[in-house]
């Protein structure tokens, strides 16, 4: 997936207030990106709350490392 296809996706995702049934990593990670403005690192699946949600380490463009949590249902990010 291209990065505009990433961004539109996740604009998208953040737009919307629908529940997804199984957010995808991929889409995930978008979500991620273009909340950060960073470039990710890595992704894996965790719980949060009781919640399962992604758990997306990015780097900003400051080189902070950061931890973003998108909720796997939502695709709203903590």
């Amino acid at each position: 997936m291209n990065t505009f296809a990433r961004l539109l996706c996740a604009t998208l995702l953040l737009a919307s207030n629908l529940a997804w049934a199984d957010l995808s990593r991929d889409d995930a990670a978008a979500v991620a990106q273009l909340a950060s403005g960073g470039r990710v690192l890595s992704a894996e699946k965790s719980e949060s709350s009781g919640r399962p949600v992604w758990r997306i380490k990015v780097v900003t463009p400051a080189g902070e490392v950061r931890v973003i949590q998108v909720d796997v249902v939502t695709g709203q990010t903590r």
